[in-house]
């Protein structure tokens, strides 16, 4: 990555929905797109941003998730700081925590073993 190179920025919209501005590559939509974030397409390209009505707390998981994933790939982020969720207990990324009901579904046409 260019040093130089602009930041990619999450941050939270004046509708209070949490999108993704900047320039990045293939990898790093990757990485938002595990994060959560859903690409829609826009006049201008894509629309990157998180689903609506999923609470701040989980958007600011999401978002931390994001930007920590980006960094560790070596991508320059900014994150808004009313985004950061807690600060960081390692300096490896985790994914948010399942609630039980995720965990106990299997998916589309698939039994849950037990």
């Amino acid at each position: 990555m260019n040093p130089d190179s602009k930041p990619i920025r999450i941050t939270r919209g004046p509708g209070g929905e949490v999108e993704v501005e900047g320039r990045f590559d293939s990898f790093a939509a990757d990485i938002l797109r595990h994060a959560g974030f859903r690409f829609e397409p826009a006049l201008r390209g894509h629309w990157i941003r998180l689903p609506f009505d999923m609470g701040r707390d989980w958007e600011n998981q999401h978002a931390t998730w994001a930007a920590d994933m980006l960094t560790a790939a070596r991508y320059p982020v900014h994150l808004d700081p009313d985004l950061r969720h807690g600060a960081s207990e390692s300096s490896t990324p985790r994914a948010p925590a399942r609630s039980p009901a995720m965990t106990a579904q299997a998916p589309p046409g698939r039994r849950v073993r037990r």
